[in-house]
This record gives structure tokens, C-alpha cells and sequence, in this order.
């Protein structure tokens, strides 16, 4: 980037490492805290601003003002839009009720502000109420129902189909949790039952309680979220790995037993995305050594927006041809 370019929040985290400004101020931020610069290799695409959102509350917004007002002598610069660019295709889901899991936070909040912004009426599920009110309001001028509950839980499978109603267009399974790296030795009986719990047989019960009313139009679209995790071995721990694995199973047989009845089932298996689900407190230090090397070779992460324009493709009708399909939107990692 020209030294002649401001330097903004929307800069890409690489601009801001190649700038002879504003390299020396976020490597100094990242020696202040431990780090290095080589630990954002993959981040280099994503706009500065997005380390607010990695960081889980640990960083402040005021850090990366900060940062820009020191790279621009005191001035806060005006943010010009730089890479990739969500467009918003207006009516794309008018007149269509999508059900979201995983809604308040993440991919799913992407995925269920996206489908609001494009006409659909969404039911945003998720287990913070809290957090779904907040998601809730920041879209007034769209119709969101929001229902707080537990997916691994038949009275709130039930909650989420009366909210939607009779007519059930298209459901994103997106809720989802990590495992702790274990490998299959060191994984406890709660951390399978959990991970399993919430990664597949939540999105199972979800799917069997929407297909009655998509059977009965005629039409549907089911996206499930798989993961990298789904693809190979070396991405996660066992019992995530596992789970991921069982989701794609999950999707191809639906998508080939309820094919014929118009209802088309997608998975997509993101890989490194910036805003993702948080890992449990401890790690297996075991599994974490043995998967580093492999994790090191993440091409890039992704935004949560980025995620949402891959699923909101096949949950509309954009994806009238495609069934059974397991999507990666994994920056390349799945072809290394």
C-alpha cells in the first residue's frame, strides 16, 4: 500500500505489516502481548479491524482506533471499503421463512442477518436469549423471530417449528461447538456426548422436524455446516473430527432420500474462519502438538460474512442444481 493511502481500519492486516507506518506499530502491539507478526500469516487478508472480533473480548475497539490514529499523525482517517465486499441481492429470500441455529454470534449471526437483509422472515435460534435480543434489534426493518433453546432438546425442537409456522422454506444447521484437541485415548464420555450432542444430533433433529413441511410444498433447502474437520483427520481432535465426519453423512443421505421430493440437502465445510466457535479452557497438549504443524498450513481465515455468502447461495434458490453437494469455503485448504 502507498504510504499516500491512509492507513484505516478496513486496511488489510498485510497493508498494515508491509507499510513502513504502520508495520512498526502493530508488531510493537503484538511484542507488548507475546506475539510475533508470524502469528497473523494467515490473517494478512482480513481488514485490521477483524482482530477485534478474534480476539473474544480480549482487545478493545479503542486499540485498533488507536493504532489508526497514531499511523495518520492524530487523524482518523475516512475507512475506504478494500477487498472482498458483502453485496446484499435485494428479495433474494422474499417470501420465505428460514429457520437459523447458531444465530447470535458467528456464522450464524452472518447467515441469519444476511437472509433478513435479503427479505426472508428468519427464525434465529440460539441458547443466549440475551444475545438473540441484541441480534434481534439491530435489524428493525426486518422480521425476526427469535427463539432461545437448547437444539439437543425435543421441546425446543418443538419451540423452533411453532415459531416458524407452517411453512418452513429452508433451514442453516450452524450451531455448533469444539472438542479439546483430544485424541480418541484421551476423549472423556462428556466431551463426545457434548460435541456429538450439538454437531449432529441437534442438526438431526432439527432436519427430521422441518421435512414434513417441506415434503408438503414440495421444495425445501437444507445447509448444514460441516468443517474442514469433515474433509480430513488432521484438523480438530477426535471427537470433533468425528462429528464433522457424521454431519456429510448426515447430508447425503437426506439429500438423496428426499431428492425426489424437491428438497435439496448442502453442507458447507468451512475451514479457518476469524470469528469462530471458541475451544474449552483446556486443550489436550498431546493433540495440540501433534495437529500444530497441520493447522500452520491454513491458507488464509475467513470473515463470518465470507461464511454467510457460501450458505446463503445454497440455502436460495441460487442453488437450484445442487444436491448432496459438500461445499469447502476453506480458502484452498482442503486441496493442499
Amino acid at each position: 500500500m502507498s504510504e499516500k493511502t491512509p492507513l484505516t481500519a478496513s486496511s488489510s492486516i498485510g497493508d498494515w505489516l508491509d507499510s513502513e507506518i504502520g508495520g512498526p506499530l502493530v508488531r510493537g502491539l503484538l511484542a507488548a502481548s507475546g506475539a510475533s507478526a508470524d502469528s497473523l500469516a494467515p490473517l494478512r487478508g482480513l481488514p485490521l479491524q477483524q482482530l477485534v472480533a478474534l480476539s473474544q473480548g480480549q482487545m478493545p475497539q479503542s486499540v485498533v482506533d488507536d493504532l489508526v490514529l497514531k499511523a495518520n499523525d492524530g487523524v482518523m482517517p475516512e475507512a475506504a471499503a478494500t477487498g472482498w465486499t458483502e453485496k446484499i441481492t435485494p428479495g433474494r429470500f422474499a417470501g420465505k421463512t428460514v429457520i437459523v441455529t447458531g444465530a447470535a454470534s458467528g456464522i450464524g449471526r452472518a447467515t441469519a442477518s444476511r437472509v433478513a437483509r435479503e427479505g426472508g422472515r428468519v427464525v434465529a435460534v440460539d441458547v443466549s436469549a440475551d444475545r438473540l435480543a441484541e441480534f434481534a434489534s439491530s435489524l428493525t426493518d426486518a422480521e425476526v423471530i427469535t427463539v432461545a433453546g437448547d437444539i439437543t432438546q425435543q421441546e425446543s425442537i418443538d419451540a423452533i417449528v411453532a415459531a416458524a409456522g407452517e411453512r418452513i422454506d429452508a433451514l442453516a444447521n450452524v450451531a455448533g461447538i469444539n472438542d479439546d484437541f483430544s485424541p480418541l485415548h484421551e476423549t472423556t464420555d462428556a466431551m463426545w456426548d457434548r460435541v456429538m450432542g450439538v454437531n449432529v444430533t441437534g442438526a438431526f433433529k432439527l432436519t427430521r422436524a422441518v421435512l414434513p413441511a417441506m415434503m408438503a410444498a414440495g421444495a425445501g433447502s437444507v445447509v448444514n455446516i460441516a468443517s474442514e474437520a469433515g474433509l480430513r483427520g488432521s484438523a480438530s481432535g477426535n471427537a470433533y473430527t468425528t462429528s464433522k465426519h457424521a454431519v456429510i453423512g448426515l447430508t447425503r443421505s437426506a439429500a438423496f432420500m428426499y431428492g425426489p421430493h424437491g428438497i435439496r440437502v448442502n453442507a458447507v465445510a468451512p475451514g479457518g474462519v476469524a470469528t469462530g466457535i471458541p475451544f474449552p479452557p483446556h486443550v489436550s497438549e498431546a493433540g495440540k502438538a501433534r495437529l500444530q504443524p497441520f493447522q500452520a498450513s491454513i491458507p488464509t481465515l475467513a470473515t463470518a460474512e465470507q461464511l454467510a455468502a457460501s450458505i446463503t447461495f445454497l440455502l436460495s434458490d441460487d442453488g437450484v442444481n445442487l444436491n448432496g453437494v459438500v461445499l469447502p469455503s476453506d480458502g484452498g485448504w482442503s486441496v493442499q
